[in-house]
């Protein structure tokens, strides 16, 4: 059977706690020995495209690189094509796309036979949320992932794919999750990666207010206001969520040791300042760090290596 990794919603709990294992565990470098992984990015990335051409290396394999100039989704050639012709010389594809409805698309175009990763679309960041999970883990567990239950994260700012799927993997563990973020910004019920349909074990919380979402945090993440795309809304984006910046003072209203976290890439001066990015409370490089171990996870469950 054929194996996706496309939503944190979709997969089992087993199969998480697979990849999480999976992705810092010793590793057998010829997993895919001989064998090449498409990527395909619709949007720029430097982590995304950075951890997924490492990874795969790493595991024997060979990346191939495709740019939204070369292929065109939807434009040029449309998704199902795209699809055909790449099930016919790779067995894995990784996808960074602006609408998640293509992964559907290309499944059904071939049948199943290549498995695809979803590097970034626009509802979910799947292999970002097992990289932060690691980094919480690393941070409060000794790398335990099921040693996080109880923790209290805050979000606070636009609540993007990143919130969504980061969200879902937390309260699966057992996390309390509270998102803080501006009328209009908060997140959107319903659809693929919808944290609001998750019953449990931890809680999420939502508020429209930044010192509130953060009063009882451990962890602070926030992420870019204006995300590629929404470049014509910058003014607009920086007005309404002024009051969520992430600085010293926000972060004096949580625990003592709050930590903070953050994507990337990050606008210094909006959604965040320099002095908290670069403190010593920062976890930001750990986090680059775990993107490379979740891309490894990802494509060794792929594979179907048992831990």
């Amino acid at each position: 059977m054929t194996r996706h990794f496309l939503t944190i919603e979709q997969q089992s709990q087993s199969d998480l706690d697979l990849i999480y294992e999976l992705a810092t565990s010793p590793f057998d470098d010829e997993t895919l020995k001989g064998q090449g992984v498409a990527l395909l990015f619709e949007r720029p990335s430097l982590r995304t495209r950075a951890s997924s051409s490492a990874a795969v290396h790493e595991l024997g394999g060979y990346a191939t690189f495709f740019n939204d100039e070369e292929i065109g989704l939807d434009s040029r050639e449309c998704a199902e094509d795209v699809g055909r012709t790449l099930a016919e010389m790779y067995a894995i594809a990784g996808l960074r796309v602006r609408n998640h409805a293509i992964f559907e698309r290309m499944r059904a175009a071939t049948n199943d036979r290549m498995s695809l990763i979803n590097l970034l679309s626009g509802v979910a960041h799947p292999t970002q949320a097992i990289a932060d999970v690691l980094t919480i883990a690393d941070q409060f567990a000794k790398g335990d992932v099921h040693g996080l239950d109880g923790l209290e994260v805050a979000y606070v700012g636009d609540a993007t794919n990143v919130t969504r799927s980061l969200a879902i993997a937390l309260l699966r563990l057992g996390v309390n999750v509270v998102v803080g973020a501006p009328p209009g910004y908060q997140l959107a019920v319903g659809g693929p990666e919808d944290p609001t349909s998750i019953k449990g074990p931890g809680t999420l919380r939502q508020t429209e207010s930044a010192p509130d979402a953060v009063k009882a945090a451990d962890v602070v993440y926030t992420d870019a206001w204006v995300s590629m795309g929404m470049e014509r809304e910058t003014e607009k984006r920086r007005r309404d969520l002024a009051s969520f910046r992430v600085d010293e003072n926000l972060l004096k209203l949580a625990k003592k040791r709050t930590v903070l976290m953050h994507c990337l890439p990050a606008h210094r001066g909006d959604e965040i300042t320099n002095a908290v990015l670069d403190s010593a409370q920062s976890l930001v490089w750990r986090q680059v760090f775990h993107r490379r171990s979740a891309m490894i996870g990802v494509l060794r469950w792929i594979k179907e290596e048992s831990s």
